[in-house]
């Protein structure tokens, strides 16, 4: 199933820009698309608005944004703040970002939220047990002219050797103690830790 998603996925944003899919090197999550006519470099504000979240446990919405803000930020790339879903600001745009947003509905959102592209997304699915996994959608959209600057899309399950593999990486960039076995247990039961590993891995894409 996870293959045959990132599958679709890719041929989707291949079939929207002609190009511009890219295979990242392990440790990074598989694919994701950057818009080959769009520079990230140029995009001074975001906005991540939560993300919206598909499984049943609530919370994860709000931890996986601030997760992914903090890894983000360190990139350095682009000035960036979180806009609740329960902002007055957010809710009176009544903006669907599923749809091709209009010069107008651009307009309004940079003025609103001071920002010149919008990061929006949701928490596909998300479980603690038997074993983590957690999926994530994910897009930049431009202020400016409505293009998708860069999207991603990816499922992440610590009972998937190849996760597992990612993880083991992960863990010897961030320290050089012996203590990698003990870490990567953590990293597969703390959703916490889970949440920076994957977060890790997105920001290395942007």
């Amino acid at each position: 199933m996870k293959d045959f998603r990132t599958a679709i996925f890719a041929i989707i944003l291949a079939g929207i820009s002609g190009c511009g899919i890219y295979r990242a090197p392990v440790p990074a999550a598989d694919y994701y698309y950057l818009n080959p006519d769009a520079d990230l470099a140029d995009i001074g504000r975001i906005a991540m608005v939560q993300l919206e979240n598909n499984s049943s446990y609530q919370q994860i919405s709000m931890d996986a944004t601030r997760a992914l803000y903090t890894e983000i930020q360190k990139k350095q790339r682009f000035s960036l703040k979180i806009i609740p879903k329960n902002d007055q600001q957010w809710k009176s745009l009544q903006l669907d970002t599923n749809a091709q947003l209009n010069p107008k509905e651009l307009t309004l959102a940079a003025e609103k939220l001071q920002c010149d592209a919008l990061m929006v997304g949701t928490v596909t699915e998300y479980a603690p047990y038997p074993h983590l996994s957690l999926g994530l959608n994910l897009k930049i959209i431009s202020c400016r002219d409505g293009q998708v600057v860069w999207a991603f899309e990816q499922i992440w399950d610590t009972s998937d050797k190849k996760t597992e593999y990612r993880i083991k990486n992960y863990l010897k960039k961030i320290t050089k103690s012996d203590t990698e076995i003990m870490g990567q247990e953590l990293v597969n039961v703390s959703t916490i830790k889970f949440l920076k590993f994957v977060s890790y891995e997105v920001a290395f894409t942007l």
